[in-house]
C-alpha cells in the first residue's frame, strides 16, 4: 500500500513549485509544541512516514500536502484503516490522525493550502478506568518504599510517587520539573501542564513538601533536572517518563497491586471527589482538566451514578408491574 501511495503523490520539487516548503513547515509545526508533547507528535509523524514509505518527515509531509483536498483525505482514510487493521487502540488512532490534521491546518493558516483534512476520529470510550489503585493502593506503595527499599533511589521514588498522587500530576509533568521549579520555603511547585506553555504554581501539601525536601537533601540544589537517573549508563541525566512507568509498575508488583503513574492520578482525582462530597468544580481545579465533563466521568465511575439510577428505575418498574410467579 505504501508504494502505491507514493506513486500517486507529487515529488517534493513539484511541491516546492507550488510554494510549499515542507521542511520549514514541519520545523514550524514541531517547534510550536511544548516539550511534553513534542516527542508524541514526532512519533506520530514518523508512523505516517513509515506508512507512505517516505525517507524522512519532510518527504512524508510533502507527499500529503502536495495532494489535492480529495486525494489527501483519501490518503488519510487509508491511513486510518491501516491503523485500525494493525490493532491500535482508538485513542492512538485518533491522536495520529490529529497530528496530520494539525500539520495541514498550520499550512492552511499560513496560506499555503486552501483546504484542511476532514477525516474524522474513531469513536473512543475514554476514561473507562478512572479509579486507579485507590488510596489504599497508594498507601501500600509507600509501605514498600519504607520497608523494602533504602538509599537515595528510594528517597527519589517516594518524592515521585507523592507528586503523582498528592497533586495528581502526570508523569510528563513530574519528569519535566527542574530544581528551580520547587520552592520549599514557599511550599509550591511550578508545573507545565499538558498542552500549556506557561507553568502553573501549585501548593505543596506538607507530606509532599517533606518528601521533596528529603530528595533535594540527597540530590543537592545545583541547577538541572529535579529527578535524575541512577542507572550507570545514564547516571545524572533527566529521568524519563518510561523510567517512571517502570518504577511505579515494579512497586505495584511488590505491593501486590497493579499500579501505573496515570493510575495514581486517577486514584487521586477519585479520592478528591470522595473527600469533597462530589464537588466537581473544586476537583477540576485540582486535576487541571480543561473540560468539566471529564471530571463528571470520574464522578460517575466513583459513585456509579448510572447504576444507582438503573436500580431505581428497575425497582419502580417491578413495583408497578409485579412479575408473575412461575407455576
Amino acid at each position: 500500500m505504501a508504494d502505491a501511495l507514493r506513486v500517486i503523490g507529487p515529488s517534493n520539487s513539484e511541491l516546492a513549485h507550488r510554494g510549499v516548503d515542507a521542511q520549514r513547515l514541519v520545523d514550524a509545526f514541531l517547534g510550536s509544541k511544548s516539550p511534553n508533547t513534542l516527542a508524541a507528535y514526532r512519533a506520530d509523524l514518523r508512523a505516517f512516514q513509515a506508512f507512505v514509505g517516505a525517507s524522512d518527515l519532510d518527504e512524508a509531509a510533502g507527499f500529503l500536502l502536495g495532494q489535492g483536498p480529495g486525494e489527501a483525505n483519501a490518503v488519510a482514510l487509508e491511513y486510518r484503516t491501516h491503523l485500525v487493521e494493525v490493532g491500535l487502540a482508538a485513542s492512538t488512532v485518533n491522536r495520529r490522525l490529529a497530528s496530520l490534521r494539525s500539520l495541514v491546518k498550520l499550512a492552511n493558516t499560513l496560506g499555503l493550502l486552501p483546504w484542511e483534512l476532514q477525516v474524522k476520529n474513531l469513536r473512543a470510550e475514554s476514561y473507562r478506568d478512572t479509579r486507579g489503585p485507590g488510596s489504599e493502593g497508594f498507601a501500600r506503595l509507600l509501605v514498600v518504599l519504607a520497608d523494602r527499599r533504602s538509599g537515595p533511589k528510594a528517597v527519589r521514588d517516594r518524592a515521585i510517587v507523592r507528586l503523582l498522587y498528592d497533586l495528581a500530576l502526570r508523569r510528563a509533568e513530574v519528569v519535566g520539573l527542574d530544581v528551580e521549579h520547587v520552592d520549599l520555603g514557599g511550599g509550591t511547585v511550578e508545573v507545565q501542564g499538558k498542552g500549556r506553555t506557561a507553568r502553573l504554581k501549585l501548593t505543596l501539601p506538607e507530606p509532599t513538601r517533606a518528601a521533596l525536601a528529603a530528595w533535594l537533601a540527597v540530590r543537592g540544589r545545583e541547577p538541572g533536572p529535579l529527578f535524575t537517573n541512577f542507572d550507570r549508563a545514564r547516571k545524572g541525566q533527566r529521568l524519563t517518563g518510561r523510567s517512571v512507568h517502570r518504577m511505579v509498575s515494579r512497586l505495584g508488583r511488590e505491593a501486590g497491586i497493579t499500579a501505573r503513574p496515570h493510575g495514581l492520578r486517577h486514584a487521586s482525582i477519585t479520592a478528591g471527589l470522595d473527600l469533597t462530597n462530589g464537588d466537581v468544580r473544586a476537583v477540576q481545579r485540582f486535576s487541571r482538566h480543561r473540560n468539566l465533563n471529564t471530571v463528571m466521568v470520574y464522578d460517575d465511575a466513583r459513585a456509579d451514578l448510572g447504576g444507582q439510577v438503573a436500580r431505581l428505575v428497575a425497582k419502580k418498574a417491578a413495583e408497578e408491574t409485579p412479575e408473575r410467579r412461575a407455576g
